[in-house]
């Protein structure tokens, strides 16, 4: 993909996930409505359900790059605790309206893929377990938040399933058309592949969780922002960390678990500290946490040279 192509993709990708975005709010609000559950729950369920992240990360570590496949789901946690969740608060300040269990788990999300990574290996038997933990997390990320909005009010939504949909379509193609902008960006700079796997991979894969957190928030969801941050970090720490080592179990380099391991494991816990004790993600929240994100960029690029 030549420069200008590149530009053109990532610009019509930004279009595309911020329109993907508005309509699918419009679906979670109808269908919770229409099914008497709360559009937080589907939210958290439906959120981390990325394809194209788990493909990624398979098809990285069959190809023997463990490494790049790791940064998958180790970097995308990194950038949604705190590229995603600052870039949220700086373009939609939002005020903290779930209980404390939320951010407690997603805490905790992380925390049995660092202690079974820490060797560096992950085999398929502790694959098999940080799936099974991912059943128990995500039932108790959408559970904290269950009886907080029954949504009886909500607005009605016409044809709520088809724009629910729609809106995960349209977002899957935005994200992968945003995704192919920036890698584009980053093709030629020669970086290591653990590198680029934590970084460049993992935030042109996940681009479009900002629209994802700054629409519903700028709604007056921020329930749903937040739901969806939540829901992916348990899904990335979990489910794909799980299924990528029962396809093929990973070995990790130094560099993964002596910097990328802890940080995808504390990040989680730093954004909790933040909802915990701030009751609100706004402007100021949001620069501190894109500051830690510009800072683990930094020290990746450079123990990477």
């Amino acid at each position: 993909m030549s420069g200008a192509v590149g530009l053109a993709a990532l610009v019509g990708g930004v279009a595309l996930v911020i329109w993907a975005a508005d309509l699918l709010v419009d679906g979670l609000l109808g269908v919770g409505r229409a099914l008497r559950i709360a559009p937080f729950v589907l939210t958290v369920v439906l959120s981390g359900f990325e394809t194209e992240n788990l493909v990624a990360g398979i098809a990285a570590n069959a190809k023997g790059l463990p490494g790049a496949a790791a940064g998958t789901f180790l970097g995308g946690v990194t950038f949604l605790a705190f590229a995603v969740a600052g870039l949220g608060g700086v373009i939609a300040p939002m005020r903290v309206v779930l209980p404390p269990r939320f951010a407690l788990w997603i805490a905790a999300a992380p925390l049995p893929l660092l202690v079974l990574a820490e060797d560096g290996h992950v085999s398929r038997v502790e694959g098999a377990v940080l799936v099974a933990w991912w059943v128990i997390s995500m039932a108790g990320l959408a559970v904290s938040g269950r009886d907080l909005l029954a949504d009886e009010d909500a607005e009605r939504v016409r044809r709520p399933g088809v724009k629910l949909l729609a809106g995960l379509g349209f977002l899957t193609g935005g994200g992968w058309l945003l995704g192919e902008g920036l890698k584009s960006t980053v093709r030629h700079l020669g970086i290591s592949a653990t590198l680029l796997g934590n970084t460049a991979v993992a935030a042109s894969v996940e681009a479009e969780e900002v629209a994802r957190v700054a629409v519903p928030a700028r709604r007056g969801r921020p329930e749903l922002a937040l739901g969806t941050i939540g829901g992916t970090i348990v899904h990335f720490a979990g489910l794909n960390a799980g299924v990528i080592a029962l396809v093929k179990p990973l070995n990790l380099g130094d560099d993964t678990t002596h910097f990328y391991l802890p940080v995808a494991a504390i990040s989680p816990a730093i954004l909790a500290a933040v909802l915990l004790v701030r009751k609100r993600l706004g402007r100021l929240e949001g620069a501190a946490l894109i500051a830690l994100y510009v800072a683990y960029v930094g020290v990746a690029v450079a123990i990477s040279t």
